[in-house]
């Protein structure tokens, strides 16, 4: 063992370990609480976890689809789990304001806005401040995002702007490769995970699909892309917020293409309850009567109300059932399939 461990000294490499000690950039060292349970359990398998903590995070959407929302609503569920932390916010649209993150209920003195306009900005800016928080070694939790990746520029396109030229940059997707590239190694010794939000468009074809703008730099460096579409969500005639559809496009911790409904409500935020009456009734946990749901105990209730009261029937011992059959649904190397007689039941 010493041998090798003199070996991994010799090679020079800030990153090279025996795996026995743990892989420093590669190994989850945590995670954080999306602030919704369903959420949690498609990027982690489990509803009590959420985003890897040193890894790379993409929200891709079309616009108006609650990326930005949905980036704030983690930032603060983070801030609010770690006292001493602190988020650096990658802004690209112009778009965040102190009202915006203070409404929100965001501690707005442990929050950076570091405006970006090109590739090269984000790549040597993010890199100087993940550097000088290894060199620190401070013990502050740092959180990274990048919102979004589809609004920078290249230092090239902004020079050709300047000048009058409307040529494209072609070197951009490779600038955006190498910033990853390089980034993703140093994320993971630090612990820092970062959230990227992104564009998506319709891919023409035989078959349209929906795939991430930007280039493959993101698609690889990302351990989970999660696309996101909306429908508006109404109590009444009032509309009240957005139902997300939250799809797995790729995950290198849970299963992909799994799809998950969150509610994203103007006031309050995410639902931290919200789709898991679905993932109970699939397994049996909650059981169809009728219009009604029978619960555990025998007793039966309406699913608008289990949703609209979710403390009083999502109790500590059914969130644990919860937990174990969200294992089973998303995690790899588990049955993830319902079993017949429980799926019959929730029909």
């Amino acid at each position: 063992m010493s041998y090798l461990k003199n070996l991994v000294k010799a090679t020079g490499n800030e990153f090279a370990s025996v795996v026995e000690e743990g892989v420093q950039a590669a190994d989850v060292s945590g995670y954080i609480d999306t602030g919704s349970y369903i959420l949690n359990a498609l990027l982690s398998g489990s509803i009590y976890d959420g985003l890897p903590n040193n890894k790379i995070t993409a929200l891709a959407g079309e616009s108006a689809t609650g990326k930005t929302f949905f980036a704030l609503g983690m930032c603060k569920q983070f801030l609010d789990d770690n006292p001493d932390s602190a988020v650096i916010y990658f802004e690209s649209e112009s778009a965040i304001t102190k009202d915006m993150i203070e409404s929100r209920g965001i501690d707005s003195s442990r929050i950076v806005i570091v405006p970006v306009t090109t590739i090269q900005e984000f790549r040597t800016q993010s890199i100087k401040i993940v550097d000088q928080y290894i060199e620190d070694q401070s013990d502050m939790k740092m959180m990274f995002v990048l919102d979004s990746l589809g609004m920078l520029s290249t230092t090239k396109e902004m020079e050709d702007t300047a000048a009058g030229s409307e040529t494209k940059d072609m070197t951009r997707a490779q600038l955006v490769k190498g910033a990853f590239r390089v980034l993703t190694l140093k994320l993971g010794k630090a612990g820092v995970p970062l959230v990227v939000t992104n564009h998506t468009y319709d891919e023409m074809g035989l078959f349209a699909k929906k795939v991430m703008g930007g280039g493959s730099g993101l698609k690889y460096a990302a351990s989970s892309i999660v696309f996101l579409s909306k429908k508006k969500e109404k109590d009444g005639k009032d509309v009240i917020g957005n139902i997300i559809h939250c799809r797995n496009e790729k995950s290198r911790l849970t299963v992909e293409h799994k799809m998950v409904d969150v509610l994203l409500e103007y006031e309050s935020g995410l639902d931290r309850y919200y789709g898991l009456l679905d993932l109970a009734l699939k397994y049996g946990i909650f059981k169809k009567n009728g219009t009604r749901v029978e619960l555990p105990d025998g007793t039966t209730q309406f699913g608008k109300t289990i949703n609209n009261e979710p403390e009083k029937y999502f109790t500590k011992e059914v969130l644990e059932l919860i937990n174990e059959v969200a294992k089973k649904e998303f995690l790899y190397g588990i049955d993830n399939r319902a079993d017949d007689s429980q799926e019959s039941d929730s029909e």
